[in-house]
């Protein structure tokens, strides 16, 4: 049972991660194709982010789902403003935005391999790396 729990809420935090990454750096895309690309996967990770909570309850009738937290909100605000401070161009976002993609899909097959999570709780995760390795396709064509 704690597996599942831990399984949802590192998914949880990396969709809102992804969601806080998006959110911070979409107004400095001017190219209209772009925004659209990071609309789609903002309203992905929000979709992920639902269905974890629609589930969550199951495996922790008191908590919700952790998201990010504001430290963690505003270290992500800090690092897109330095990074793109001089360079905002689509190759600079699109890098930025890899990296984090990247380490989601790090952590999510880690989660996918233990085997002693519910196929339910698996099905998430493994849309949730699904859904980022179709982001980085994306993302590798604005580098």
């Amino acid at each position: 049972m704690k597996e599942n729990i831990n399984a949802l809420d590192e998914i949880s935090k990396g969709a809102s991660m992804g969601m806080d990454a998006i959110h911070f750096i979409i107004d400095k895309v001017k190219d209209e194709d772009f925004k659209k690309i990071l609309d789609k996967q903002y309203n992905d990770y929000d979709d992920i982010s639902r269905r974890i909570k629609e589930i969550y309850k199951k495996y922790n009738s008191t908590d919700d789902p952790h998201e990010t937290n504001a430290v963690t909100k505003a270290m992500t605000w800090y690092g897109v403003e330095m990074k793109t401070l001089t360079d905002h161009s689509n190759s600079k976002i699109a890098e930025l935005l890899l990296q984090g993609t990247n380490m989601g899909i790090i952590e999510g097959r880690k989660i996918y391999n233990n085997k002693e999570i519910d196929k339910e709780v698996s099905n998430i995760v493994k849309e949730y790396i699904s859904m980022q390795e179709r982001c980085v396709e994306k993302l590798k064509e604005y580098l």
